[in-house]
């Protein structure tokens, strides 16, 4: 057997190698010195908007403390589901997390009132609402707990109805239409009110209920349809638009708190620049989500909007929803969306 001989490093390789690293990072401390070191978890893929822009704002915000903040991200569920990462985020395990607003009211009622049916017919008023009074409202509600919003919200689109056989044109198309929601209560009665089947199933088991016809249809946003691949045993996709959710990143108070002012004021800063990124991010995949699901045989159907909220307004929904979000939320919900009970 031939003994190596130790390998050493000549002085010249060292200067060498050292000419290889970035400025940046002699410019800045290494994440090793960092004052603190925090985790934000996501359940995006890493290609998602949500994960792009998050890591450019960590990354900022990494240069604009001078490396004293290093936030290390999670996607895709690395570090639990999110009703594990909820309570992760609650208990300080996980500092930043990402989460819709139907899975954090679970936790937040409030949170949850805007996922409703038929309340916003545009970005612009989705927006005009989420920045103002009604997003400030939300935002109150979720600091009563452990947690907190560190920016403004972010998008996660509007949700449509595809079928594999009955075209949904009209409000009275829904009637015994069998098809999958998730199990959030505000989608299932959301259906229910408006003659519809709504059946619970597991996202993993969508594409199989699809393809043997447990139920007929499903609804979702354009990016899960599309990566999903339910384009291949869904025919129509009806553009109704009838809820809009949205994520917060979330934060836990006590963490947030030991940041020392000026880098809480970075943090809070980058994600809203990053938030208002992800947004135009979202708009543009939908257009464009739109011509790649027509070319792989998706039919689109326009439908008037204003007809399902009419046919929703006529039954009990706003009403008994009214009674669990309450009359301070109620106002504030209409003053965004108007008049619904």
């Amino acid at each position: 057997m031939t003994l190596r001989k130790p390998t050493t490093l000549s002085r010249r390789r060292l200067l060498m190698a050292g000419a290889a690293v970035p400025l940046c990072a002699v410019l800045t401390r290494p994440a090793s010195a960092a004052e603190f070191t925090y985790k934000l978890a996501t359940g995006q893929d890493p290609t998602h908007p949500v994960n792009v822009r998050a890591k450019e704002a960590i990354d900022r915000i990494r240069e604009a403390t001078g490396g004293r903040l290093e936030i290390n991200l999670f996607p895709a569920n690395q570090l639990g589901s999110d009703t594990d990462l909820l309570t992760q985020v609650r208990n300080g395990g996980v500092e930043f997390f990402n989460l819709s607003s139907l899975i954090l009211a679970t936790l937040v009622p409030a949170a949850g009132i805007v996922n409703l049916g038929f309340l916003f017919t545009s970005y612009d008023a989705v927006w005009k609402a989420m920045d103002g009074e009604l997003g400030a409202y939300i935002r109150a509600q979720i600091a009563k707990t452990p947690i907190m919003a560190v920016s403004s919200p972010w998008d996660n689109g509007f949700r449509h109805v595809t079928s594999s056989g009955r075209e949904i044109r009209t409000p009275e198309d829904l009637k015994n239409f069998k098809l999958r929601v998730p199990a959030a209560p505000n989608l299932t009665s959301l259906f229910q009110a408006l003659g519809a089947g709504p059946a619970p199933i597991n996202f993993n088991e969508v594409y199989s209920a699809l393809q043997t016809k447990v139920v007929d249809g499903q609804e979702n946003p354009l990016p899960i349809i599309a990566t999903a691949r339910l384009y291949e045993v869904q025919k129509t996709c009806s553009l109704t638009g009838h809820v809009w959710d949205n994520y917060w990143i979330l934060g836990n108070k006590r963490a947030f708190a030991k940041l020392p002012k000026d880098v809480q004021a970075i943090v809070t800063r980058e994600f809203d620049r990053s938030a208002k990124d992800e947004r135009v991010d979202i708009a543009k995949l939908s257009d464009s989500l739109r011509a790649d699901l027509t070319a792989k045989g998706m039919q689109f159907i326009e439908v008037d909007r204003g007809a399902f909220r009419q046919a929703l307004a006529k039954t009990s929904f706003y009403a008994d929803w009214k009674g669990k979000f309450g009359e301070e939320a109620w106002a504030q919900l209409e003053k965004a969306a108007g008049k619904l009970s």
